[in-house]
């Protein structure tokens, strides 16, 4: 009588371990989906060019920005940035609907990983594409009277980085609610947009009505343009009057809100946006 010979069952590893090779291997899937699709990189950067040197130069003419001869490219440069990370930051996250349209988020469910995993992989590919891609805006400051101090680059590759974290959780967020891909471009121009607009990437803040100020201060993405265009700002040679109308201090009820805490509020909120994300996806099916 012979014996069967039973093969072992092997059980995939779990724990912390494969949650990070889950999350590296989901962020390298970005960012392959990034570097092969030229089309995607050529036109996150055609929105910026149009802002700074079509409407820059367009507006330089008609628009007092300070009360000395600054450049109104100078002083869209750190919004412009800021809402390419935007755009570029909340597609990323929302590709999750293209990923669930297609069947791949749902392999990736039932895997034995957690889910956070697969979503922090996400949002950390698409944090690094979105600040990438804004390195290509940031190599044009000079153009814009920038300078090209080696700290200033830093501080903004910082504050990019940060800012890209944040927006690309709150595109995560937004992939969790939409159910289909036609609701994608809807959802994205009625929610992206008027932030865009109510965060002072635009036009100076200081001044506004009271609604007005009040709408930019409530607005998450205010809290990655204002440090962009402070750190701008600090390492230009203006005037305290025009430093006044130019880089205004951010308050809350009339107390000026500090520089380091704008960037902490920041990343609150990318971390409370990244958990309800993450809640909303432990619920799919």
């Amino acid at each position: 009588m012979s014996v069967l010979e039973v093969e072992a069952i092997r059980r995939p590893p779990t724990g912390l371990g494969a949650d990070l090779r889950a999350a590296r291997i989901v962020c390298h899937r970005e960012l392959l989906r990034w570097v092969k699709d030229r089309r995607r990189l050529a036109a996150g950067l055609v929105q910026p060019l149009l802002w700074l040197f079509v409407l820059g130069t367009g507006l330089s003419r008609v628009v007092a920005v300070g009360q000395e001869d600054v450049d109104f490219r100078t002083f869209l440069f750190p919004g412009v940035l800021a809402t390419s990370v935007m755009f570029t930051a909340v597609f990323a996250g929302v590709s999750v609907v293209w990923d669930r349209e297609f069947g791949f988020l749902r392999e990736m469910l039932v895997a034995p990983i957690r889910r956070s995993s697969i979503m922090a992989g996400k949002c950390l590919g698409g944090a690094i594409v979105a600040t990438a891609q804004a390195v290509v805006i940031l190599a044009l400051a000079g153009l814009c009277g920038v300078p090209y101090s080696p700290v200033l680059m830093l501080e903004l590759l910082g504050v990019l980085f940060l800012a890209s974290l944040a927006i690309t959780a709150f595109g995560l967020l937004l992939g969790a609610r939409v159910a289909n891909i036609q609701s994608v471009m809807p959802v994205i121009q009625t929610v992206i947009t008027p932030m865009m607009f109510l965060s002072g990437a635009l036009y100076p803040t200081a001044g506004l009505p009271t609604w007005l100020a009040l709408a930019t201060k409530v607005n998450p993405v205010t809290y990655a343009v204002n440090p962009m265009r402070h750190v701008v700002f600090s390492h230009l040679d203006l005037t305290p009057a025009a430093a006044r109308v130019l880089d205004p201090q951010l308050t809350w009820n009339g107390w000026p809100v500090p520089f380091p805490l704008q960037l902490v509020v920041l990343a609150v909120l990318g971390l409370l946006t990244f958990a309800v994300a993450v809640r909303r996806f432990s619920k799919t099916d």
